[in-house]
């Protein structure tokens, strides 16, 4: 199976531009393509992954990947897809962030292989010390204003509005293209079916400058949900890809919660599991649904993958411990993990403290007299064990690593009190 068979199979192309000139250029030999992330954060999130994840296909296919941080463009926002104009960020800002951009996506590409490395490029490098006659003389030219008032990216926010900043975005995208054509040989562009517009600016300023050879684009589909929600969205927030941004455990935990209805679609996107492998687990999926094997293959490939072997196997040991309540199993770091979101309370000292006591300081029980009735009911657990004893006392035998004790209250509140 060709790479653009096994893109079509997974369902991962939304638009390209003439679809038998492409495969016939990525069936004779290596070819470099590119893909664009704007640092407008400190790091990419799961939105990112499903783009990153098809680069990372074309490289074992043979082909050679530039991710290109906007160095440049970061600093001015893209209007595709916003309803509004973003706040711009300072230089230092986005050179910082464009560091740490960087060094995700080592993670996902090579950079050392021996035929097809990875290659960053900043396109700061070659818009930064533009001046604006240059910018207007040799590349703004080229853009009729129909024509890019026709595009999607510009057209959906005339009437709300857009700025002259914003409006030059797809022409220094554009440009982008162009630059990385001469300097780099890339005669391909990915990205989301967002950046449409975009990249056939590009394509149409390639073809005005007078360059011969042809180039193309491809755009992935937006990734949706069945139950109507924003993909890469909980409650928590984004679901970064950082771990001090998104634990290990909750990236897992993301995965693991899939939706029957979703979980097949994403292991084609995501995964690298066969077409064999995959259709495997959709038979799971049908006959036993409760096992959630599918879920949790797609968990475990993507934790290893994005956080390495050993932050997989603690996410797993802090499910487990979970959800069979043996809490006392898990070191400081896990239950930091595994309860960052729950309601916590500071201790001002590690003297040993009442049972009773601590529930009303903590305000897990609202009163003494609720927090006795809570304990000889049965509601209250500490680090995963029922107490019963109104006269429990909470000391050092009770702390996790000397810094955490784990209560909860009925069968799903649980709090973290803190030393």
């Amino acid at each position: 199976m060709g790479i653009l068979q096994d893109l079509e199979y997974r369902n991962l192309i939304n638009q390209m531009t003439d679809r038998e000139g492409l495969e016939e250029k990525l069936n004779n030999g290596k070819t470099a393509f590119y893909c664009g992330f704007d640092p407008t954060a400190d790091s990419l999130h799961v939105g990112h992954l499903l783009v990153i994840m098809t680069m990372r296909r074309l490289q074992q296919a043979g082909h050679q990947p530039i991710p290109l941080v906007g160095g440049a463009t970061g600093m001015i926002g893209d209007p595709s897809g916003k309803k509004a104009e973003r706040t711009l960020n300072e230089s230092s800002v986005v050179e910082q962030w464009s560091e740490r951009i960087k060094g995700q996506l080592s993670k996902f590409l090579d950079f050392e292989a021996e035929n097809n490395p990875a290659q960053i490029a900043n396109n700061y490098d070659w818009i930064g010390d533009m001046d604006v006659i240059t910018f207007l003389r040799d590349v703004g030219k080229y853009f009729p204003l129909n024509y890019m008032l026709a595009k999607e990216s510009v057209e959906s926010r005339l009437e709300a509005g857009i700025s002259f900043t914003e409006f030059t975005y797809m022409i220094l995208q554009s440009y982008d293209f162009l630059q990385l054509y001469r300097q780099k040989d890339c005669r391909l562009q990915l990205g989301g079916s967002d950046q449409w517009g975009n990249i056939t600016a590009g394509l149409e300023l390639i073809r005005k400058a007078g360059e011969e050879e042809k180039a193309f684009g491809l755009t992935i589909p937006l990734v949706t949900k069945s139950d109507g929600t924003k993909f890469g969205k909980t409650e928590g927030g984004a679901i970064w890809l950082d771990p001090e941004k998104t634990t290990p455990y909750e990236f897992y935990q993301f995965w693991i919660n899939t939706d029957d209805r979703d979980v097949v679609k994403f292991l084609k996107y995501f995964s690298f599991k066969s077409k064999e492998e995959i259709g495997a687990l959709e038979e799971q999926v049908q006959s036993a649904p409760e096992k959630r094997a599918a879920q949790k293959a797609l968990a475990e490939e993507l934790t290893a993958l994005v956080h390495g072997d050993a932050a997989l196997e603690q996410a797993i040991k802090i499910s487990e411990a979970l959800f069979s309540g043996q809490l006392s199993e898990l070191s400081g770091a896990e239950i930091e993990q595994g309860f960052k979101d729950v309601p916590s309370f500071q201790m001002e000292s590690k003297g040993d403290i009442g049972l009773i006591d601590l529930l009303v300081a903590s305000k897990i029980s609202p009163s003494k007299r609720q927090a006795r009735e809570d304990i000889t009911n049965g509601a209250i657990s500490i680090n995963g064990e029922r107490c019963q004893d109104l006269e429990k006392v909470v000391g050092a035998d009770s702390r996790i690593d000397d810094r955490f004790v784990v209560i909860r209250r009925g069968k799903k509140k649980y709090f973290l009190i803190r030393y």
